[in-house]
């Protein structure tokens, strides 16, 4: 597995952990208090920022323990990895587009923060999920 793999597995772990904690946090306050009153920032911050260091982490000590299986291995990125990003970036910006508009919609109908900072959220996450899925999938199956 080369280097920009083992980046897009972390990458595509830490988003989907660090979604998962914040919906564990925020889900059950949806259902016990108005939307004006959930709690919703802070930990959305803190997941963010949580999945972000995780994610550094994960890609630091894997790619320790590979160069120390492989030490010849190549960590540069070829012609096919940097096709292999563009195409999950496309497939990713799709969403990060519609969750933008869904954002955009709802503060026209002045919905509330909490609806439209998680229409942003969730575009980010389903761009980082399925973009990175994609290459996941590209790597193991190549280029359509």
């Amino acid at each position: 597995m080369g280097y920009a793999e083992r980046n897009t597995w972390s990458q595509l772990i830490a988003s989907v952990i660090g979604t998962a904690v914040y919906v564990v946090l925020v889900l059950p306050q949806l259902f016990a208090r108005p939307v004006d009153e959930i709690d919703w920032v802070w930990p959305m911050v803190w997941t963010i920022v949580g999945a972000i260091v995780f994610s550094i982490v994960v890609s630091i000590l894997w790619g320790i323990f590979a160069g120390m299986r492989n030490p010849d291995e190549d960590h540069k990125a070829d012609l096919r990895d940097r096709e292999i990003e563009w195409l999950g970036d496309r497939v990713g910006q799709a969403f990060m587009v519609i969750g933008g508009v869904v954002a955009l919609v709802l503060a026209m109908v002045e919905g509330a923060w909490f609806w439209i900072g998680n229409a942003i959220f969730f575009g980010f996450f389903l761009s980082a999920f399925l973009g990175g899925l994609t290459r996941i999938i590209v790597y193991r199956r190549g280029m359509p």
